[in-house]
Formats: structure tokens, C-alpha cells, sequence
């Protein structure tokens, strides 16, 4: 093994370009392990040199089908420009919500894409929930900075045709976040070649038109298929996407399906069709392609529409011919030269996406497996790491290792080493990482953003899926006498004995983070109470305070707490007695933690689940304290969860006492001890055996018992008979969260007792007021409740009540799952009622 050693670097241009192209395919995933039908099809791929932009508003609204078509079966670059990351939606596997849950959705995204051989880019528009029409959505995102950003993706991707998956024609009609996704790149489709709108990202890109433009229409959009096989279908041209790919040995239907079962977190499953299907696009601008089949017809897909490229698709044929599927090493030679002659082109996009697509195949052929690892997974600026590097070359092909480089660290090792078949060769190399090192957590929440917009600081991270990774690894190889840089970030790597070898994303972290333990205190009273802070140590050896700075009016004690962290990832809890004014006041507060010279304000979150890379989430730690006037009647609660919510941890900041139950646990004597029983968000939407436990339930109403229940989607329901009498569910919702709310039974003891509700309890709510109301219900039940977004009718099933032997049954589609966490006082007051119908006080 030749040794290291460490000297000034002097980049290369070819370094100083892989620093600046990022390849975002996710990060830390296991390294692709390419077949020879992989190679076959890259290799034809390579020579196709068209691209399409898909676009429109949130993760899983994407034809995976149509995008596989494209990717696959054309062979052209295919990205899908969601505009917004989803970070309204609901999740259905974890307690992730808003931000959080954006993070998740855009990984399930990159998985998707990994999948169906796809890109990924986004804008900067928050998905800040349901809108009911364009116009309220493109008015709540700052409209010219999100138009800024899809012209920025067509200048930055040079589409030649833009896919819309959504109809511009139909705001009112659909989720206004839809059809604004469709109205905008319609409207963009013209200006992003005009060099006199958004002049600002001539620094980076240049203007650029594409051909054509398509809305990808359906039966779905014309209400059944009987109507769409009436209509006008002139402006329409079609594909068969159900081809077969003999070497995958899949349909591309069942590709589509894998990659759209990556939602999991929206329930999304997808499972494979095959044989043909039929996809329609509606010619919105441009010219329409002779024959109506190809969406590419007329268009120069080949080298000779760049620069010095003429020549470069004989050269790829001629591999293609000689192609060994049983030993791909034999074209090395010619990807050599292939790729030599790409570094010749001067094509702005092109020129680089085509050397980076050569380089995997080189890498493929000779079965290369190169490798820059680390054992730890956070580490810190000035920290001292270790990192084994790893270069094998397990097949044929004349290829020398030359150097090894961490352009980050100003690391640069020389080396004149012949990689032989299947001869390991191993490195090891240890440095401090840099001061200037930036952290890695997702750079889109690092500040916080408005209702419409994430805040983003480097214009050249707009609408990247990830944070770049600085911290990266440059192996130059030379190749059959040419010289070829290959990228590897440095990762985690682990052994687990459950999933075996597993990678993660090395995260760059502060020294110190602090997080406050419940993101809402609850103060019924002046009477103080504790709440708990917690410092973590990133690094060895820091010493410090840490403080709840507070505005005037409340108080804190003591004033600050001494802290002495000696072992990295050790952590301390400090309670801080905080007593609330006499009035009602609502204040938002971040701990402080000094150490060092430094302040530290910032908590860190780990996301883990199997289906994507780890994720780490670097913001602002925050915390809100209430203090509100409100009384509560009974006190055990027991809580059935449905698709994840923080519901059971915010009745316990008003004093109730909160039990988990599984749906096997409802029987008449365990719910004998409970005061109520709560059933968590789309509880029947995901537990199947509710199904069987409705007559326990509505046993323990007619007992005296309250029951609660909370918004299910009206499709999939488990069973029929939700209540004790019959309530049908509708896709009602009232998406506007100052929305008036209006009392329909005033005197109703819900709404009197033990709390007294008011317009004022409607104050502050976030994101919307509700969803998935009752449409029909039973005349048993009483409406309490009713609210409208502007223009629609009353929706008097907002809050439904009925009396049911001895107790009461409650059915709301109201969004307390959003408003409790968020600390809305009086969504903690309403719902202590809902609580509370028939209990005696608590002394």
C-alpha cells in the first residue's frame, strides 16, 4: 500500500467542476450495482440526447408511468419539477408533520426516482395546505420569486418539451396548488427564452425555449371514459407507456408502480399492471409532432446538436456493436475515447450531463468500486476523523489510480498505482474538518421562510433536492491513457445486524444543540410550572450555560444553569420553574446556550425510516407557553392511534392523563376506566380491526362514556358504521383558517361547559379549519359548529354530537391535529369540552 501524504492542493479544472456539479440521485444510499442489461441500456441512453421537464405541485402528483416511458423506453433526461415538497399533507406512518414532513416526502421522491431512472428539482414554494383555487395559491407564495424559480429549472435543464400534469383551465375546480403548478409553467414557457425576464440568473444560465409544451390529460379530467371517447381529441397525441423491457424483465407499468410505492407515507402503494395502456398529452403551445407518437419528432436528439458532437454517436454505435454482455470491460477502450471526445463539446448542459452518464458506464464495466468511508455519522467543525478509502477494479480494462483528493480539506495524494482485477487497494486518511465547513442539514429550513416560501440564502441551491455535500472525495483515474475524475461523497458506513452493510449521510453538526422537551406548555393558571430544556454535545469537552431568555411579564428561575459535557453525543436536562402573568398571554421563546465564545440556538431531529437515506434537520429551537383560562372535567383519557399524530402529548399539558390502546384493548373492562376515548387522525382509515370493535365502542357510550372521533378520508374506511347512528362522510373541508366560525346550538353545554367558547377560541388557527366533513348524517345527531371557505356553503357537518344511551358520541373533521401542537388556545379549550360532556369536576 503506498502511503499518504498531505500537501497544498492546486485544483484542477476537472475538480474545480465536480465541486460545482453535484449529482443529486440521494444521499448515502448503497452504490448502485449496475447489470450488464443496466450497461446495455445506459450505453443507448448515452446516445439520446433529448429532455423533458414534468411538472407539478407536490410529491406523488408525478405520472411515474409516463415518466418511467420516458426515461426508460426514450432514453431521455426526464426530470419531475415539483414545485412544492409536500409539507402539507397528512402522514400515515409517522408523526412527521409541515417542515418534517416535507423532508420525508422530498426523500421519498428521490427514491421514486431512483427507481424510475428520473431527476428531481424543486421551487422554493411552501406547500402551506389545501387551496381551493389557483388564485389564492399563486397570491400566498410569492408569486414572482416561484416564478423565478421554474424558469430558473428550464434554463437550468434546457428541456426541449415540458410535460404539465395538471389543466391550467380548471382553478376551483381541483387543489388550487394543481392547476397553479399548470398555469405557471404555461405561462413561463415563453419567458424563460426571453433574456429580459428574471435577468438575474444570466450569471449562471442562459435563456432557453423549449419546443413544445403538453398537458397530460386523461379520462379522470373529462369526468368518465364514455365522455373522453366523445371528445375532440385533435390536439391529442398518445403513447403506449405499457411497453416490456426484456433486460429489466419488467413492464414499465410495473416499474411506475415500485416507484410510486415509494409515498409510503401518503399510502400510496401501487401494485403493477402490465400490458398496454395508453397515455394522452394535449398540445398546449409549440408544434405538434408528425404523427402524433413521439413527443421528440422534429426535434435533433442526436450529437450533432452540439458543438463538436457530430462525430461521438459512430463512436457509441460502434461500442454499443461490441458490447460483451458477459464481459462489458471489453468496451472500455471505446468509452475512453467516448468520453475524451465529450470533454471536446461546448454544450452548457449537455456537455456535462453526457460525461457524467460515461464515467458510470466506465465505472460499470470495470466493475469499479470506489469507496471513501467514515465510522462516525455527526461530526463537527475542527473535529478530527478518519476515513477509509476503498478503490478495487473488478474486471478487465487498463486503469491507473493517480490520485486521491479532498478538495474540502485541501488534501491531494499522488499516486502511480495499475489497478489489477479484483486487487483491493485500501487508504487511509485523517484531517480536521475545516471551520468554513457548512452544516448539512437541509438548507431550505436552516431560516425560517413566510406561509408561501422557504428562505433559501445561495440562489445556486434553488431548487436542488438536497444540501450539496462538501465534504467529497475525488479518485482521478486514467483510463486507457485518458484522465477521469470519479466523486464519492464520504459516508457512514455501519454494519446492522438487522439490515446488514448501511449507509448514512455524513452530517456536518454544531458543536452544542438544545431542543425543548414539548413544543407547547399550557399554563391553566398564574401558578408556575417545569419545563424541561435539553443541551446535547456534538463534540468532546464543552462547557457552558444554557438560559430561557423570556419577555416581560413572565419569569424564569433559576436564570441560567452551568453545564460541563466531557463525551461527544452526551446530553443534560435542566428544568426551569417558569411562572406565567396573571392575564392570558401567548409567547414563542428559544433557549440559549453560550459556550465557547458562541451562541447556540438550534435543535437537531434525526428522521429515520428503512425506505430512505437518514435525515438530520438543523432549525431554530422553539417552544411555545400559553397561558389561557381553561377547566377540564374527567381525567383518564384513553387514545386509539391512527395515521400518527402529537394529540396524546398535548392533552397531557392540560392535565389529562393519556393512555395508549390498541384497538385489541377495547373491551368493556378496559374502557370501564376511562373517562373518554379518543380516536387519532384516519384511525379508520388505517387500524382494519376497528371493523370488529364498534359494538365494544358503542357499548361504552351507552354506559356513560364519551368518545371522540377524528377526520377519516371517506375512501377506505374499515367499516360503514361509524357512529351509533348512520353518518356518511364527504370531501368537504374549509381550507381558509380564519374562516368564520358560527354557532349552531349557542347554548349547546359543549360550547358553554366547563369552558366558555367564543369567536375569540377561532383565533390563530393554522393552516386550515378542516376536512373530510360529514355531507349526510342521522337526525340524531345535533351540527354545533358550521364554517365556509368564501363563495361555498355552509358546512354544517364541521362538528356533529348525539346523545347515545348515557354518554355522547363526537364526530369532527376539525384539524386539531395541526392546532394542538401548533398551541392554539382555543383548540385546547373546544376539545377540553369534547372531553368533558358529562363528567364531574376534578376537586
Amino acid at each position: 500500500m503506498t502511503p499518504y501524504r498531505t500537501k497544498t492542493l492546486r485544483l484542477s479544472q476537472i475538480t474545480i467542476l465536480f465541486a460545482v456539479l453535484i449529482h443529486f440521485s440521494g444521499l448515502a444510499q448503497s452504490p448502485k450495482k449496475w447489470t450488464s442489461g443496466d450497461i446495455y441500456n445506459g450505453l443507448e441512453r448515452l446516445n439520446f440526447l433529448g429532455s423533458v421537464l414534468y411538472v407539478a405541485a407536490h410529491p406523488d402528483d408525478e405520472n411515474t408511468r409516463l415518466i418511467s416511458y420516458l426515461a426508460n423506453d426514450k432514453k431521455a433526461y426526464t426530470t419531475y419539477l415539483s414545485l412544492t415538497r409536500g409539507d402539507g399533507g397528512q402522514n400515515l406512518i409517522g408523526t412527521e408533520i409541515n417542515e418534517l414532513l416535507g423532508v420525508l416526502r422530498t426523500q421519498e421522491l428521490l427514491m421514486a426516482r431512483s427507481v424510475d431512472n428520473g431527476h428531481q428539482m424543486f421551487t422554493r414554494a411552501n406547500d402551506f395546505g389545501f387551496s381551493k383555487n389557483a388564485e389564492e395559491t399563486i397570491r400566498i407564495w410569492d408569486t414572482e420569486k416561484v416564478k423565478a424559480d421554474v424558469v430558473w429549472a428550464i434554463r437550468k435543464l434546457r428541456p426541449d418539451v415540458i410535460i404539465n400534469r395538471f389543466d391550467h383551465r380548471t382553478s376551483g375546480e381541483t387543489h388550487g396548488h394543481h392547476t397553479a403548478s399548470a398555469i405557471l409553467a404555461l405561462e413561463l414557457f415563453d419567458k424563460s427564452g426571453d433574456k429580459n425576464s428574471y435577468p438575474e440568473h444570466l450569471r449562471y444560465v442562459q435563456p432557453w425555449s423549449a419546443r413544445r409544451i403538453f398537458f397530460n390529460t386523461s379520462w379522470w379530467f373529462y369526468g368518465s371514459q364514455e365522455k373522453f371517447d366523445k371528445a375532440d381529441k385533435s390536439m391529442l397525441m398518445s403513447m403506449d407507456v405499457g411497453v416490456y423491457f426484456p433486460l429489466i424483465g419488467k413492464s414499465n407499468t410495473e416499474i411506475a408502480a415500485e416507484s410510486r410505492s415509494k409515498h409510503k407515507c401518503q399510502g400510496f402503494g401501487s401494485t403493477g399492471t402490465r400490458g398496454s395502456q395508453l397515455e394522452y398529452l394535449e398540445l398546449l403551445k409549440g408544434d405538434m409532432p408528425e404523427g402524433k407518437e413521439d413527443i421528440f419528432k422534429g426535434i435533433n436528439t442526436g450529437w450533432s446538436r452540439v458543438k463538436n458532437g457530430a462525430h461521438i454517436e459512430t463512436l457509441i454505435k460502434k461500442a454499443i456493436e461490441r458490447y460483451d454482455f458477459k464481459n462489458p470491460s471489453t468496451i472500455i477502450p471505446d468509452l475512453a475515447q467516448i468520453y475524451k471526445a465529450i470533454q471536446k463539446t461546448d454544450d452548457p448542459f449537455w456537455t456535462q450531463v453526457k460525461l457524467r452518464e460515461c464515467s458510470d458506464l466506465i465505472a460499470a464495466c470495470a466493475g469499479l468500486f470506489l469507496e471513501a468511508r467514515t465510522s462516525q455519522h455527526k461530526v463537527t467543525r475542527g473535529e478530527n476523523i478518519s476515513v477509509d478509502v476503498e478503490s478495487i477494479k473488478r474486471l478487465g480494462g487498463n486503469i491507473q489510480l493517480k490520485r486521491i483528493s479532498i478538495p474540502a480539506i485541501q488534501l491531494d495524494s499522488a499516486f502511480d498505482i495499475a489497478l489489477e482485477e479484483n486487487d483491493i487497494r485500501q487508504f487511509n486518511f485523517k484531517f480536521d474538518i475545516p471551520a468554513s465547513t457548512l452544516y448539512t442539514a437541509p438548507y431550505w429550513l436552516t431560516k425560517k421562510g413566510t406561509q408561501g416560501l422557504f428562505h433559501v440564502d445561495n440562489p445556486e441551491y434553488i431548487g436542488l433536492p438536497e444540501t450539496p455535500r462538501t465534504l467529497s472525495t475525488i479518485f482521478l483515474l486514467d483510463v486507457e491513457g485518458v484522465e477521469i475524475p470519479f466523486k464519492r461523497d464520504i459516508v457512514y458506513k455501519f454494519n446492522s445486524p438487522e439490515n446488514g452493510e448501511t449507509y448514512r449521510p455524513l452530517e456536518v453538526v454544531p458543536h452544542l444543540t438544545v431542543s425543548v422537551k414539548e413544543p407547547v406548555y399550557i399554563f391553566g393558571s398564574d401558578a408556575g410550572r417545569e419545563i424541561m430544556v435539553e443541551v446535547h454535545t456534538w463534540a468532546a469537552h464543552q462547557k457552558g450555560k444554557v438560559s430561557v431568555p423570556l419577555p416581560r411579564g413572565w419569569k424564569t428561575e433559576p436564570a441560567f444553569y452551568e453545564f460541563d459535557l466531557k463525551v461527544k453525543g452526551e446530553s443534560q436536562q435542566f428544568r426551569f420553574q417558569v411562572t406565567p402573568p396573571a392575564q392570558q398571554s401567548e409567547i414563542v421563546f428559544s433557549p440559549r446556550v453560550e459556550a465557547g465564545g458562541q451562541v447556540y440556538e438550534n435543535e437537531m431531529i434525526d428522521i429515520g425510516y428503512d425506505h430512505i437515506p437518514h435525515q438530520v434537520v438543523i432549525r431554530k429551537a422553539e417552544g411555545k407557553l400559553s397561558r389561557i383560562e381553561i377547566e377540564i372535567k374527567g381525567r383518564r383519557i384513553a387514545y386509539v392511534m391512527g395515521a400518527g399524530d402529537q394529540l396524546p402529548q398535548s392533552l397531557q399539558q392540560i392535565g389529562y392523563l393519556v393512555d395508549l390502546l390498541k384497538p385489541s384493548d377495547l373491551n368493556a373492562e378496559k374502557l370501564a376506566q376511562y373517562d373518554a376515548l379518543v380516536m387519532g387522525v384516519r384511525a379508520y382509515n388505517t387500524e382494519e380491526s376497528l371493523k370488529f370493535k364498534q359494538k365494544e365502542i358503542f357499548d361504552y357510550i351507552h354506559k356513560g362514556g364519551t368518545v371522540v372521533v377524528q377526520y377519516n378520508t371517506s375512501n377506505g374506511l374499515v367499516t360503514k358504521e361509524l357512529g351509533p347512528y348512520p353518518i356518511t362522510l364527504s370531501r368537504f373541508r374549509t381550507s381558509v383558517e380564519e374562516a368564520e366560525m358560527r354557532f349552531l346550538q349557542p347554548d349547546h353545554e359543549l360550547l358553554n361547559k366547563p369552558n366558555k367558547i367564543t369567536a375569540k377560541d377561532f383565533e390563530g388557527w393554522v393552516q386550515e379549519r378542516g376536512l373530510y366533513f360529514p355531507g349526510e348524517w342521522d337526525a340524531a345527531y345535533t351540527p354545533v359548529l358550521t364554517c365556509n371557505d368564501p363563495g361555498e356553503p355552509a358546512r354544517d357537518g364541521t362538528l356533529l354530537v348525539a346523545r347515545y344511551g348515557s354518554g355522547y358520541y363526537i364526530y369532527t373533521g376539525l384539524s386539531f391535529f395541526r392546532q394542538l401542537p401548533a398551541g392554539v388556545s382555543g383548540a385546547f379549550r373546544l376539545f377540553a369540552n369534547m372531553l368533558s360532556l358529562g363528567k364531574t369536576s376534578i376537586p
